[in-house]
């Protein structure tokens, strides 16, 4: 019995790379990366057991303030000039229904470390141009210093200027390669 295996590519035009980190324990800050890629390849037709990798551009970070961009791209955070791609590679697990695992590793900063991501799948479907896509909405949480990004400073009152938890949230729309 021959597997097939399907390749997907991340549609780029339909799908958003978000982070939330608090500042001064009160508020939350919100930034994507603008740039990234990645594709899946599976030979379920469900995705239990896809091969998933991803690659995104430091230097594409936005937080919609510039002077911050600058300071998360330097030394005290991403390093974008010595470091410039975050990666992250894994498989995708059904735990049931809609709800998936993707474990794997990821690297900043030059660190890899083993993560895990809730996922929840959108479906399959075709859109009017008769392409099949794939839906998925990715969340999780990483502590920042585990990768390097150790920069923090004090309030006069004792709190942290930038929590060490970063959440992620990503919606990713997939191709199915022809």
């Amino acid at each position: 019995m021959t597997t097939t295996k399907t390749k997907w590519a991340i549609d780029t035009t339909h799908t958003e790379v978000q982070f939330k980190v608090k500042h001064l324990v009160i508020s939350t800050v919100t930034g994507f990366f603008k740039k990234f890629s990645g594709d899946v390849e599976s030979t379920e037709e469900d995705f239990n057991s896809a091969a998933v990798n991803f690659s995104l551009d430091i230097n594409s970070i936005d937080t919609n303030q510039a002077d911050r961009d600058a300071h998360l791209k330097s030394a005290d955070f991403f390093a974008a000039d010595q470091f410039p791609t975050g990666n992250f590679s894994g498989v995708l697990t059904k735990k049931g229904g809609n709800d998936y695992s993707l474990d794997g590793s990821l690297t900043l900063r030059g660190v890899t470390k083993a993560v895990s991501l809730q996922v929840e799948f959108g479906g399959t479907t075709v859109d009017p141009w008769g392409n099949t896509k794939a839906g998925f909405e990715i969340n999780g949480k990483i502590n920042r210093k585990d990768f390097g990004l150790n920069w923090s400073a004090l309030t006069e009152a004792g709190g942290m200027v930038v929590s060490d938890e970063v959440k992620l949230h990503l919606n990713v729309e997939l191709a199915l390669l022809k």
